[in-house]
C-alpha cells in the first residue's frame, strides 16, 4: 500500500506513507523538515502508527531539519511506545544526523544508516 500525502509545503517537503507486508509504516520524506511542514508530518506519522507494529522514517532525501522535526519524532516515539510499538529513523544525511545527535534524539529513538537496516531490526 502506498499513499502519497503530497507536499506539506509546496516545493519544500514531500511526505509519502507506505505499509510493508508485515504491518510496518514507512514514512519517506524529501525536502526540508521545518515548522511549515511539521504539522502535516505529525498527522501522517501518528495516523500511520495506528494499527501498525511500528514506523520507520526514511530521511535519505531530507536536506534540512529544525527542532520542529525533532519535536514530531519525539511525539511519535511517545505515541508508538505507549501503544506497544516503536519508531525508528533511517538514512539521515550528515546535516540531519548532526541535529539528531546534538539534541540526543539518537539515544531515545534508534537511528539506522539505511532503510533496509531499520526494517530488518
Amino acid at each position: 500500500m502506498s499513499d502519497t500525502e503530497g507536499a506539506a509545503v509546496p516545493e519544500r517537503l514531500l511526505i509519502t506513507r507506505t505499509t510493508t507486508d508485515d504491518d510496518v509504516c514507512v514514512v519517506t520524506l524529501a525536502g526540508e523538515v521545518d515548522l511549515d511542514g511539521s504539522a502535516q508530518l505529525r498527522d501522517v506519522l501518528l495516523s500511520g502508527l495506528e494499527g501498525s507494529r511500528g514506523a520507520v522514517v526514511d530521511l535519505a532525501d531530507v536536506a534540512f531539519m529544525d527542532s520542529s522535526g525533532i519535536n514530531v519524532f519525539i511525539a511519535a516515539h511517545q505515541a508508538a511506545t505507549a501503544d506497544g510499538g516503536w519508531l525508528r529513523l533511517a538514512a539521515p544525511r550528515q546535516a540531519v544526523r548532526r541535529v539528531i545527535q546534538l539534541v540526543g534524539v539518537d539515544v531515545l529513538i534508534p537511528c539506522y544508516p539505511t532503510l533496509e537496516q531499520a526494517l530488518a531490526d
